[in-house]
């Protein structure tokens, strides 16, 4: 068995070497989606196989699936990073779907509220979110619905009954709580959430 990480990116020079040097000897594909920055100079130097695609995450996950070459497929944000042990952790794990819990790389005492807010809604549901670097065995990944935004929670319902959180972190940028306010961004990540619910019902 082997692992594949795959990353969308855009306009990440400033994090993207770090992302796919932490995939350790992983295969990493670098899915780019019109950078207009050194993201994919810096992506290739690092190690990682690079494409290109139209700006939709959705569609440059699917993009980097449709060549990876792992049984098990890892989808990690550019700002985030995998932790250690990561590859045979998701190999072991025996489960079509899953996630990390995550850590904020900022050292700032609300980043460690919204940390345990996350894991605590992760524990519950089994439906980790984008930024938990989502693994989806590759006999069983149905495809990301390729809409703007949304696409990792849509696919975290759907794959919900074969899930699981494994004990491991990976770490991402808390830059977004950070500008724009942790309760803030909580608040509106459920109103997206509830918009999203309403229009797919009626």
């Amino acid at each position: 068995m082997a692992v594949t990480v795959i990353i969308p990116a855009l306009n990440e020079e400033e994090r993207i070497a770090d992302a796919v040097q932490s995939a350790g000897d992983a295969e990493v594909i670098v899915v780019d989606g019109g950078s207009s920055d050194r993201t994919a100079r810096f992506a290739t130097a690092a190690g990682a196989r690079l494409l290109l695609c139209e700006p939709m995450r959705a569609r440059q996950m699917n993009r980097g699936a449709d060549v990876a070459k792992g049984d098990y497929l890892v989808f990690l944000h550019a700002d985030s990073r995998l932790p250690p042990g990561f590859a045979e952790a998701v190999e072991k794990s025996g489960v079509a779907f899953g996630g990390f819990r995550i850590r904020f790389a900022e050292q700032d005492w609300r980043l460690r509220i919204a940390e345990r807010m996350i894991n605590f809604r992760t524990a519950i549901t089994r439906e980790p979110w984008g930024d938990q670097a989502q693994f989806v065995a590759r006999a069983a990944f149905p495809g990301f619905r390729e809409i703007p935004i949304m696409e990792d929670y849509e696919l975290a319902r759907r794959m919900r009954r074969s899930s699981r959180i494994l004990p491991m972190y990976v770490t991402t940028s808390g830059r977004r709580f950070l500008e724009k306010g942790v309760l803030r961004t909580a608040f509106n990540n459920w109103m997206t959430i509830a918009r999203y619910e309403f229009a797919r019902k009626y």
